[in-house]
């Protein structure tokens, strides 16, 4: 894929996801952006949302919701899109996402963001709680803390 005519990755670099303080910032989790490719428009869409490292794996989550999300609807008809940190670092990385719906993978991995949001109600979050991988270009998909 040409890198310049990729409306979601214009102007960034795969040396991006090889610098040490990327590595470190990811290494923690915390509030990013996610730039999506509507899946009907085919416009570029922005919001804020949280990600996680678990076991040197990034995932992004959110809030129980019955409604599927737009967002993730986006990633489902497009898994590409770009993974903004913010903050002391600020990177765009592109990345691919992996919707993950297997109950038995959202019960393995949806325990320790319960416990980090202090959450009461795990079988509404593993029924309802958006629950994405994201893998980032070019780079090792285990990301461990430095």
């Amino acid at each position: 894929m040409d890198r310049r005519r990729d409306p979601v990755l214009k102007g960034v670099t795969k040396e991006a996801t090889l610098d040490p303080k990327i590595h470190e910032a990811l290494a923690h989790g915390g509030v990013i952006d996610i730039t999506t490719v509507g899946r009907q428009t085919g416009q570029r869409r922005r919001i804020e949302i949280v990600f996680h490292n678990i076991d040197g794996r990034i995932y992004i989550s959110g809030m129980p919701f019955a409604k599927r999300r737009g967002w993730l609807g986006n990633l489902e008809a497009q898994p590409r899109f770009t993974f903004h940190l913010k903050g002391p670092v600020s990177a765009d990385l592109p990345a691919t996402a992996r919707i993950i719906d297997e109950e038995a993978e959202r019960r393995r991995i949806l325990p320790p963001i319960a416990k980090i949001w202090k959450r009461k109600d795990f079988e509404t979050m593993v029924a309802q709680s958006p629950l994405v991988e994201v893998t980032f270009d070019g780079a090792d998909p285990m990301v461990k803390a430095p």
